[in-house]
């Protein structure tokens, strides 16, 4: 049974902070679903258990006899699909009801000098198990589970001996098969707690900390305790990047949401804008938010070139002060950029700088003038048929003169060739988005029927999944 909740938990996909960034909530429909989908690998799991042999003493009126079942072994198992609830402020309860199971093995009798043996079939009827777990975190902020309970109980086991005597044996099976039912049943909890523990021990080795790229970790601990009530569990995330280079952490905090439960879903998660900005705040203070651009970089069907002469449309005195110099542009962040969500968009603020210099035959830079560019874009996405689609606009861009060594010129007209660069490019994210991006999906587990909402301060996803039955077997 409790490979069930290994699966719930797979169906999920951890200093931790006050607020969390990241919230998922796994609905009762999940629940549901990740005990469908581990129904069968249950059985299957439940044929690798092994028995220890099984030993006693039957009275046959002439003395007693001393038998031995060992190698005992499920050969097939008739498994009811459990019944998997959620207990608030506790975890998970798992009940089977009715499960029968085939066994072989071989049996051995000692009545004093005689020695004889042969092969047995036997079957339990009506096994009764039910379990209860509780999910907790530890210091790590790794989710935890314990052991709160286990009962179980075999109402009825039926013996067939064959070979050797068995003719004589089987007539007193009524007298030890009580023994051999308990000592069946005596096995099954224990199973039970030694999966729990293989199962904490799983998520305490998995990683709270990842790397994304050569720039940055992504740090999801849990924040606290799962919130267990009758019809959902809730998780919250730290869902914080960080630089690798600098582990600098922003100059702002998480703020509080409250991410509704969509309960025709089998999944929920909400993202704070905080995860984004502190991505942006890591490529930031990492210094990775800066562009050399040249004259080389330039598209083959742009009307002018990044040199002195070109330039002298927009700042007539350039070309007279240098002329016929190639020119440079350094472009880089003066702030981290920021997202903010709205209902139903989400907006980018960037305050970027562009230095320019020009290059002297000899190689060496002559600083020309800073400008600042401060624009924000508004984008709206959608997600339809496992694509992400929308798009986006430029709601406003400003240019203007930080410092000159040239002079004061009028930035006018660079800022319409800006807005018409931005425009174009823009124009390019747009054509892509409304054909659709493909999105990633999990290696064993595809997200259907999902749905995308931008809140004030968060974007909510809800969605039901499915498992790749190719791949469920090498993922657990």
């Amino acid at each position: 049974m409790l490979p069930a909740v290994i699966v719930v938990f797979m169906l999920l996909s951890c200093s931790c902070g006050e607020n969390p960034a990241v919230q998922v909530i796994l609905t009762n429909k999940g629940l549901q679903y990740g005990k469908h989908a581990g129904t069968g690998w249950i059985q299957e799991k439940l044929t690798l258990i092994t028995f220890p042999d099984i030993n006693g003493d039957v009275d046959i009126f002439i003395g007693r006899v001393h038998y031995t079942l060992s190698g005992v072994t499920i050969q097939k198992c008739d498994l009811p699909e459990p019944v998997v609830e959620f207990v608030q402020d506790i975890g998970l309860k798992t009940s089977i009801t009715g499960l029968s199971l085939a066994l072989t093995g071989g049996w051995s009798t000692r009545f004093g000098v005689i020695h004889d043996g042969g092969s047995f079939n036997m079957a339990i009827f009506n096994t009764d198990v039910t379990s209860v777990v509780h999910l907790g975190s530890d210091a790590e902020g790794h989710l935890s589970v314990t052991s709160i309970s286990c009962d179980a109980s075999v109402r009825d086991v039926d013996i067939r001996f064959s070979g050797g005597a068995s003719w004589i044996f089987q007539p007193f099976v009524k007298y030890f098969k009580g023994h051999v039912i308990g000592i069946i049943q005596s096995k099954i909890c224990p199973e039970v707690e030694d999966a729990i523990v293989e199962l904490d021990h799983h998520l305490q080795a998995m990683n709270v900390s990842f790397g994304v790229n050569e720039v940055l970790t992504l740090d999801v601990p849990l924040t606290g305790l799962p919130v267990v009530d009758a019809s959902n569990l809730k998780f919250g995330l730290k869902g914080e990047f960080y630089s690798i280079k600098t582990h600098k952490e922003p100059p702002f905090v998480a703020q509080q949401f409250t991410l509704p439960e969509q309960a025709g879903y089998m999944l929920s998660m909400g993202m704070s804008e905080f995860t984004l900005n502190s991505a942006s705040f890591g490529y930031f203070s990492a210094g990775e938010l800066q562009a050399l651009i040249n004259d080389s970089m330039m598209p083959p069907h742009c009307p002018f070139h990044l040199n002195t002469s070109s330039m002298g449309m927009f700042i007539p005195q350039l070309p007279k002060m240098f002329p016929g110099l190639l020119m440079n542009l350094m472009l880089y962040a003066r702030e981290a950029p920021v997202f903010s969500f709205q209902p139903g968009a989400a907006v980018l603020g960037a305050q970027v700088s562009a230095k320019a210099v020009a290059i002297e035959p000899n190689g060496t830079q002559v600083p020309l003038f800073k400008l600042n560019i401060d624009s924000n874009i508004t984008s709206k996405l959608m997600i339809d048929k496992g694509k992400l689609m929308g798009s986006v606009m430029l709601d406003n861009i400003t240019l203007t003169l930080a410092s000159s060594e040239v002079g004061v010129f009028k930035t006018d007209s660079l800022e319409n060739v800006v807005k018409t660069g931005m425009g174009l490019a823009l124009g390019k994210v747009n054509a892509t988005l409304g054909k659709g991006i493909i999105l990633p999906r999990m290696k064993h587990i595809q997200l259907v029927n999902t749905v995308l909402k931008m809140e004030k301060g968060f974007v909510a996803i809800s969605s039901d999944a499915e498992t790749l039955q190719t791949d469920r077997r090498s993922y657990l």
